[in-house]
């Protein structure tokens, strides 16, 4: 019998499907500076991201004047879909066009649903950044290979989210950051961080220093760093002897090149178990940060399962 916690991993070689990563990077830019123009700062620029959906990818619930609107990728549809708390819905057909195309379309869609988009027409983040009503050079969409994407973020979503739940202190929802393009999930000690040195390409370095305000221990997923993709784990600031640290599981190492460990998706792919394999980077990884970096653990971490076995609380009403 095959193993579903198999065979619900799939394949996707980067190589594969660059020119339609790179176009939906900036697509997914787009909708995400929208949404971080109508929401107010929420510490680490959480208010900016995007969640993964049971179709794709969501903005969730956007405010605007006294309702709200929301933006998704269908990636099984294959269709941006915008949809309004006053019953309001539009949206268009993912396809190949230029970023230039798509922008000028999800434009008129909020026009036409009253929503304004006064955002910062430019990518971040990367080098060139094309404006994005300039953008003719990135025009790709493979829609088999957009649906494969979000399936491996379906699968990285639900292992980084169990992972979470393990984590009682300060930590983010495990969310999707259109600025690298990737999933992650970042805890906090409670302590101040030294500002970070800033130096992303097309980004202010003060975006990185409210990003690394507090000491953290990061992971996610992105559709880089490996064949088809890897996990990542890091700290910041990284403790003295972290790179010097097990990482888990077998193929899993920390990159000089990136500065964190890595964890190809491919190789968690073929383990006999990915969800324990990436499980396990995960936590090793985590546990080099905490216990080199001095964090309070046992004030930090709880088992999620503590109520299990317990009978539920009585209403008092």
């Amino acid at each position: 019998m095959t193993d579903p916690a198999t065979t619900n991993w799939p394949s996707l070689r980067v190589s594969d499907w660059t020119p339609t990563r790179d176009t939906l990077h900036m697509w997914t830019q787009i909708v995400g500076k929208i949404r971080m123009a109508h929401t107010p700062l929420v510490n680490h620029w959480w208010q900016v991201t995007l969640y993964v959906s049971p179709r794709g990818l969501t903005t969730s619930a956007i405010p605007h004047r006294a309702g709200a609107f929301e933006i998704e990728f269908d990636f099984l549809a294959h269709r941006l879909e915008v949809r309004s708390s006053d019953g309001g819905v539009r949206g268009f057909p993912l396809r190949p066009m230029p970023v230039a195309e798509f922008y000028r379309r999800i434009l008129h869609v909020l026009g036409e649903l009253g929503v304004e988009a006064p955002i910062r027409p430019h990518p971040n983040e990367v080098d060139p950044a094309i404006p994005f009503a300039e953008d003719h050079v990135h025009a790709s969409y493979d829609g088999e290979a957009a649906t494969l994407f979000w399936r491996q973020l379906l699968q990285a979503n639900r292992v980084i989210g169990e992972f979470r739940s393990h984590f009682v202190g300060k930590v983010s929802p495990v969310h999707f950051f259109w600025g690298a393009m990737d999933l992650a999930c970042t805890r906090f000690s409670g302590r101040p961080a030294p500002p970070h040195p800033g130096g992303a390409p097309n980004c202010g370095d003060w975006v990185m220093v409210e990003g690394y305000s507090r000491e953290l221990s990061s992971c996610g997923f992105w559709p880089g760093g490996g064949e088809e993709g890897a996990f990542y784990a890091y700290a910041y600031p990284a403790p003295e002897g972290f790179a010097e640290q097990p990482a888990g599981p077998e193929g899993a190492f920390y990159s000089p090149e990136f500065q964190q460990f890595l964890l190809p998706y491919e190789v968690a792919r073929a383990a006999p178990n990915p969800d324990r394999a990436v499980a396990e980077f995960l936590h090793a990884t985590y546990e080099a940060a905490a216990d080199l970096g001095n964090w309070d653990r046992a004030a930090l971490e709880d088992n999620p399962f503590r109520w299990h076995g317990t009978a539920a609380p009585r209403s008092s009403g």
